[in-house]
């Protein structure tokens, strides 16, 4: 079972620690920022989920791991990070240089959640999540990037509504290019859509930031009634799409969360449980148990180690 790697872990292993303050996540607005790739490819120790989206111009070589392959980065690149989506960075050349910018599900506001989003490699898990960049387009990219980093530390009191528009700009150069390794087929068709609906509406469910309420959609027939499809019509879309089963993506990412829960909060076991659906805690180690082979109070102890 791969870690999560949540924002306050990532600014506490990888920024000094007067700059944790950095990790502000705003009530209705989420979190976003940029940064430079250079001081932050160090080599992670495992592959890791994350419970932040991430964009990274890549300049330099390197090695993607992911958990059903990897690829290989020669020079330029632009990579896509899913959250759910387990990922390794190990770095080959020297030089690392680049930037990247990471933003949380509430940061994605309604008026961002268009089509052009939603087809992108940020929601759709299954595709190639690397795009070979020619020079001119990595040099098209860089300037977006360095506009971001230039917003981002100005006091413009609406410079995240302009941040959004950035991330718009990048996903469309996305749109227009052709992924490294294009043989990875595309999926088209309507079981393709109803799974990225499906993983959509799980990922907005996450982080969970409240104790006082519960998961809405916990079981396949709450995603199905929210999407308005048969259950069956989505079970076999998901499982077309993805290889695995509704329940074992559901069961996945609600392990995942747990367990940045009680590694990175002090929420009692019982608060965790009902956040994420269960109503008894006996039902929820039971859960938890089955997902990960270790019960609540061992992963809460390696947390506190």
């Amino acid at each position: 079972m791969s870690e999560i790697l949540t924002l306050q872990q990532f600014y506490k292993d990888y920024l000094p620690a007067d700059s944790a303050q950095q990790c502000i996540i705003l009530p209705k607005m989420g979190h976003f920022n940029v940064f430079r790739r250079g001081a932050f490819c160090k080599r992670m120790t495992q592959i890791h989920r994350s419970d932040f989206y991430k964009i990274a111009l890549i300049k330099g070589t390197g090695i993607l791991h992911l958990e059903d392959g990897q690829i290989e980065v020669k020079g330029r690149a632009l990579i896509f990070y899913h959250p759910a989506r387990p990922h390794l960075w190990e770095p080959v050349s020297p030089v690392q240089e680049g930037y990247f910018c990471l933003f949380n599900n509430h940061f994605i506001s309604p008026s961002l959640m268009d089509n052009n989003f939603r087809n992108s490699p940020l929601y759709n898990i299954n595709s190639n999540p690397v795009y070979d960049l020619s020079q001119a387009q990595a040099d098209d990219l860089e300037f977006i990037f360095k506009k971001m980093m230039h917003e981002v530390e100005s006091d413009y009191i609406q410079k995240y509504e302009i941040m959004s528009h950035y991330l718009h700009l990048i996903i469309h150069e996305s749109h227009k290019m052709q992924p490294v390794n294009a043989t990875s087929e595309k999926y088209v068709n309507a079981s393709s859509r109803i799974s990225s609906l499906f993983i959509e509406l799980l990922e907005r469910q996450f982080p969970v930031d409240s104790t006082e309420q519960s998961l809405k959609f916990k079981s396949p027939h709450d995603f199905a009634e929210r999407l308005s499809v048969h259950v069956n019509h989505l079970n076999r879309a998901v499982k077309e799409v993805t290889g695995r089963s509704t329940t074992e993506i559901i069961s996945a990412r609600i392990a995942n969360e747990a367990q940045a829960l009680l590694k990175h909060t002090d929420n009692t076991v019982a608060e965790i449980a009902y956040s994420l659906g269960f109503e008894h805690p006996s039902n929820f180690n039971s859960f938890f148990k089955k997902q990960t082979r270790q019960t609540p109070k061992m992963v809460r102890e390696q947390g506190y180690a």
